[in-house]
């Protein structure tokens, strides 16, 4: 019980590290928490301080919740790789290292998925970048692709076996995504969310 609580708590921390914060105020002397949407994440990164410093944030963010869903087997202790990666999701939206204002939850959910479920990650990464084609639109294009990870899901069960536990998380990440997008919805619908301009 000892470990699985340490595993846990180290998947928090893990997703905590504000991957935004860092780049901004190392390599460009900004808190992107002061300008654009003050989010932390790879969208406002992307914004705020360009492609290259977006790229690497939203790298960043995906591997925290790769190698928080790995602890369990790091660790060798018997857990489903998909909790630890759901506290590093929580980890990422309100971290400890920046008075838990975070992400949006989307690149670390990403993360574990392409953890646990690669196949379904390389899915919703290409509908991702689809819809980001077609639409201009991050934020939807986030939300869209978590839809798409739940069809998947759904789908890959009447093909193969359930996975119950797969299916849990996904509907619970998806669900977070689009909650944490409520602004985004209200600004796609007034037509005032911002559109990317390198895609």
């Amino acid at each position: 019980m000892i470990q699985i609580i340490l595993v846990l708590v180290l998947a928090y921390l893990l997703g905590s590290i504000p991957s935004g914060l860092i780049v901004g105020k190392v390599f460009y002397k900004t808190d992107i928490r002061e300008h654009g949407s003050g989010n932390l994440g790879g969208t406002n990164t992307f914004r705020t301080l360009g492609v290259k410093a977006g790229i690497a944030v939203t790298l960043a963010d995906i591997l925290k919740g790769t190698l928080a869903a790995s602890l369990p087997i790091i660790f060798n202790i018997d857990m489903n790789p998909l909790l630890a990666g759901i506290f590093a999701v929580v980890g990422h939206t309100y971290p400890i290292f920046a008075g838990f204002r975070g992400g949006k939850a989307v690149a670390t959910s990403g993360g574990v998925l392409l953890f646990s479920a690669p196949y379904l990650f390389l899915t919703v990464l290409l509908f991702f970048f689809i819809s980001l084609y077609v639409t201009k639109y991050v934020s939807l294009s986030s939300m869209i692709a978590g839809l798409i990870a739940v069809v998947y899901t759904v789908v890959s069960g009447f093909i193969q076996d359930w996975d119950i536990p797969l299916m849990i998380v996904v509907l619970l990440l998806v669900s977070f995504v689009i909650y944490r997008h409520r602004a985004n919805i209200k600004r796609i619908i007034d037509k005032t969310e911002p559109k990317i301009k390198w895609l």
